[in-house]
C-alpha cells in the first residue's frame, strides 16, 4: 500500500483553506518549522526528489500545497477514496513578514478545525532541538481533538545512533509526562533512516475512519 505514495502528484497551492481540493476522501497533513526538513521528508516518503520544493533558505513553503495520490480501492463496493497529502506552510522563520505569519497562523488553525477529510498530522521536528512553542501547540491540539499525530525526528544522521536513540526515548518520556498521545520515530531523509516506517504510518492514517 505504501507504493501509493510514489504516485504523488502536485495538484495546487492554496493561499486559503477554501482554495484546497474538495473536502472529501482522506488526507494527511505535514507541518513543521521552516528549517526542520519538511520538504525533504515529503520527497523521501514519496520517492520524488523534486515533489516538494527544498531550499537552503528556510521559509520557502508559503502556501498550503496539495498532492494527490492514486485513489484507494475499497472492498465494500463503494467508489475509491480520494487520497491527498497536504504540505502546510513552514512556521517560525523570522524573515517572513509578520502579516504573512499571522495569516498562516489563522489559516492553519482553520484548516485543522474545519477539514473533515483530515485523518492525521505528521509533525516534523529537528531531532537536535527541543520542542518549540508551535510544536507544542500542534501536539496539544491533536491531543484535545483526538487527531493522530506522528513526529518525524529529522536529521538523525547528524547524531550518532546512540544519541538519536536517547533523543527518541526522551521525547516519548516527555509525551507521557505531558499527556500527549503522539507517536514518534527517528528519521533522516538523506540517509533513508525510518523512511519505510514513516510510509506505513502515513498509509495507516489515510486508511483510518474519521473520528466523530
Amino acid at each position: 500500500m505504501s507504493r501509493l505514495l510514489q504516485g504523488a502528484q502536485f495538484v495546487l497551492a492554496a493561499h486559503r483553506v477554501s482554495q484546497l481540493p474538495a473536502d472529501q476522501g482522506a488526507e494527511v497533513a505535514f507541518a513543521g518549522r521552516s528549517n526542520a526538513g519538511k520538504s525533504s521528508a515529503l520527497n523521501a516518503l514519496t520517492g520524488h526528489k523534486g515533489l516538494a520544493r527544498t531550499s537552503k533558505t528556510p521559509g520557502r513553503t508559503q502556501q498550503m500545497v496539495a498532492f494527490s495520490l492514486p485513489p484507494s480501492a475499497r472492498l465494500d463496493g463503494e467508489p475509491a477514496l480520494d487520497l491527498r497529502l497536504i504540505d502546510l506552510p513552514g512556521y517560525g522563520y523570522a524573515k517572513v513578514p509578520l502579516e504573512m505569519r499571522e495569516h498562516w497562523k489563522l489559516e492553519i488553525d482553520a484548516y485543522l478545525h474545519q477539514r473533515r477529510s483530515l485523518r492525521g498530522l505528521i509533525l516534523i521536528v529537528d531531532i537536535r532541538h527541543p520542542l518549540k512553542d508551535f510544536d507544542r501547540t500542534m501536539l496539544q491540539f491533536c491531543a484535545a481533538t483526538r487527531l493522530p499525530c506522528h513526529l518525524l525526528l529529522t536529521k538523525a544522521d547528524k547524531l550518532s545512533r546512540g544519541q538519536a536513540t536517547q533523543a527518541l526515548a526522551a521525547m516519548r518520556k516527555q509525551f507521557a509526562a505531558e499527556g500527549l498521545h503522539a507517536t514518534a520515530q527517528i528519521f533522516s531523509s538523506s540517509a533513508g533512516t525510518g523512511t519505510q516506517e514513516a510510509r506505513e504510518v502515513v498509509m495507516a492514517l489515510l486508511g483510518r475512519p474519521r473520528e466523530p
